[in-house]
């Protein structure tokens, strides 16, 4: 039987959906989500098996416009992820249309010679006869392959997509074994999930000025892990946020942090959290590598 195997990137602005597809597809939280936009800050693969073929799905960071380090590592991994991938799946919220910055993504990605097939995500919260119009003034910027109606958070209509997929990507050998689900290693799921904490539990500025890194992944002869997280803020009022009143708000924090890795880990967590104040993290370069990005 002839097997498929490709990567296929995830690109569009913040908030287009990108994370919730891949979660959806993979059927497990690979990648945090929240209705903050620049959630994502690195490359998360998905790998998924569908019929003969394995998916390797590139959940990107949203790209918009970049002011600090930061910023342009994120901006940067979405735009290599997206020229190294066999094809291109250009998500666009049909609910908020053709922003300007999804004209500027769509302009750079018609430079490209990637196959890029166009996919409209939240079409549960659009008339139907709005998404033709939106299709069609697309098609008039940029050469799609295919177009997708669906929407992540339902899971109406990602389906097709998946059969698609399997259907015409290259020939090849699988890469990945097939059980994998994705490249990260645990001690980076427990980072993201601490940070996912963070952009659901607290406000404003602070999930942005905030970075987390895994400090110690033990196993124990129980079979439980000891999981040792750090995060850093930039200001001495955001640590104080962090901690919250007698510790309630790390404590919350933690507690819901640790629910979420057990279940994708399938097995007991012992998750202690650290804040430290560290003013200009996000413009260190060895803080970047930490969380998976190169400036």
């Amino acid at each position: 039987m002839t097997t498929r195997c490709g990567f296929v990137a995830l690109v569009g602005a913040p908030n287009a959906g990108k994370s919730t597809l891949l979660n959806r597809i993979a059927g497990a939280k690979l990648s945090i989500v929240s209705p903050k936009a620049q959630t994502t800050r690195f490359r998360t693969l998905g790998i998924v098996m569908q019929d003969n073929a394995q998916i390797i799905l590139v959940d990107l960071p949203g790209i918009f416009k970049p002011r600090r380090r930061l910023d342009r590592a994120m901006v940067n991994a979405a735009w290599s992820g997206s020229q190294d991938a066999d094809l291109t799946l250009l998500l666009v919220d049909a609910k908020s249309g053709l922003r300007e910055d999804v004209r500027e993504i769509i302009a750079k990605l018609a430079e490209s010679k990637n196959r890029i097939w166009l996919v409209l995500n939240k079409t549960d919260l659009v008339e139907r006869g709005e998404l033709l119009p939106l299709t069609q003034e697309i098609n008039g910027l940029i050469n799609v392959e295919h177009v997708f109606m669906l929407s992540a958070r339902s899971g109406e209509g990602v389906s097709d997509l998946m059969a698609r997929l399997a259907a015409e990507l290259p020939e090849g050998p699988f890469l990945y074994p097939e059980d994998d689900l994705t490249d990260l290693p645990d001690r980076l799921l427990a980072a993201e999930l601490v940070r996912e904490q963070i952009f659901m539990q607290t406000h404003e500025e602070i999930p942005y000025q905030a970075t987390v890194e895994t400090e110690s992944f033990k196993e124990r002869p129980d079979g439980s892990v000891r999981i040792e997280v750090t995060i850093y803020v930039s200001r001495p009022g955001h640590k104080a946020i962090l901690i919250g009143e007698g510790g309630h708000k790390i404590k919350s924090l933690g507690a819901r942090a640790r629910m979420e890795l057990q279940e994708l880990l399938d097995r007991k967590c012992h998750l202690f959290l650290n804040v430290k104040e560290r003013a200009g993290w996000d413009e260190e370069k060895a803080r970047l590598r930490a969380i998976g990005l190169d400036d």
